[in-house]
């Protein structure tokens, strides 16, 4: 596998603890009440979520964001918000191998959750955008998606004097495409989804069940930690799809140029087919699975992991397992705003 930097370490921290310590059913002991400030890369690479209160958000912006996450506006014809493909009660997904924008245009490539985003160290598959508020530019200018421009979306929300006014109370130049930008990422970085998991890292041991802990265990010993791990449970590095096979030329059908992945920003040969690695957060509830949706159930999703990433042929068994506690993964998801 391909690291860069401070990544190495941790990579083979994890490598060291599948080989030393797993075979011997050593399991990672939950965290104590401090964490994450306990929390040991060497012994345990998953970390719990930190809270949203800790992360010090602006509450009037992130709700003045969470009004326009759900605004039609938008998009050019007043068809399309960010939760049409991002609906937060689905795991922030649409469910559909690539999504719909204006006028019925298909993407070319598979919504990734916008819960728990905040956390990821890029946005897109392809991270081209380095932040949440540099994220929220792109699909406004999408031609297949919003269609539109910053300067035709304030026109329409300067029209409108309550949404104008709570613009001018929290910013000096008013409604502007970067204080759009700004408190949509505010709303996003609130989208934390604390799952059961989080209560058993933190001490809780009846928080998982039989199952769910021994999913975990596989999880750790096989191997799946060394790419799916920090508090986003991924999400933190980048990473060749087809690691141990070519996967894009096993799949079948055309090369599309949504599979170059990293490729189409850098240019650079060796980020061909590498991808930022997804969250495993709430993963049970946002199928279809990989950046071209062509993945319909999770436990097909993690016998293709396994033997591409890892190379490994596992049991259906331990599938079911690993499936468990990938479930325990799903948190307490945001209500929708109207």
């Amino acid at each position: 596998m391909v690291w860069r930097g401070h990544r190495l370490g941790l990579a083979l921290s994890v490598a060291l603890y599948c080989v030393v310590f797993a075979p011997f059913g050593v399991l990672a002991q939950p965290l104590g009440a401090q964490a994450p400030s306990g929390w040991d890369p060497y012994l345990n690479p998953l970390q719990p979520l930190p809270s949203v209160k800790s992360l010090q958000i602006n509450r009037e912006k992130a709700e003045l964001g969470g009004f326009l996450f759900h605004d039609l506006r938008l998009s050019r014809d007043d068809t399309i918000s960010c939760a049409t493909c991002h609906p937060l009660n689905q795991g922030g997904v649409d469910q559909e191998a690539v999504s719909t924008g204006v006028g019925g245009r298909q993407g070319g490539v598979n919504a990734p959750t916008v819960l728990n985003s905040g956390l990821n160290f890029r946005q897109f598959w392809d991270g081209r955008a380095r932040d949440l508020f540099e994220q929220a530019a792109g699909p406004v200018h999408n031609p297949v998606e919003m269609d539109t421009n910053w300067r035709e979306v304030a026109a329409k929300l300067q029209r409108d004097a309550e949404v104008k006014q709570r613009f001018d109370k929290l910013y000096a130049d008013g409604v502007t495409g970067a204080n759009i930008q700004d408190a949509i990422a505010a709303f996003e970085k609130t989208l934390l989804t604390p799952s059961p998991f989080d209560r058993f890292m933190r001490g809780d041991p009846n928080a998982l069940n039989a199952d769910q802990k021994h999913g975990y265990a596989l999880f750790i010993s096989l191997g799946c930690a060394s790419c799916h791990q920090g508090r986003n449970i991924g999400g933190n590095a980048f990473q060749k799809f087809g690691v141990f096979g070519d996967y894009l030329k096993e799949r079948g059908g055309p090369i599309t140029q949504a599979d170059l992945g990293r490729y189409n920003v850098t240019g650079r040969e060796r980020d061909r087919g590498r991808f930022k690695i997804p969250s495993l957060r709430n993963v049970a509830l946002t199928p279809p699975y990989f950046h071209d949706g062509s993945v319909a159930t999770l436990n097909e999703a993690v016998r293709i992991m396994a033997q591409y990433q890892l190379g490994r042929r596992i049991s259906d068994q331990e599938i079911t397992f690993i499936v468990a506690f990938l479930s325990a993964l799903s948190g307490e998801l945001p209500e929708p705003r109207r």
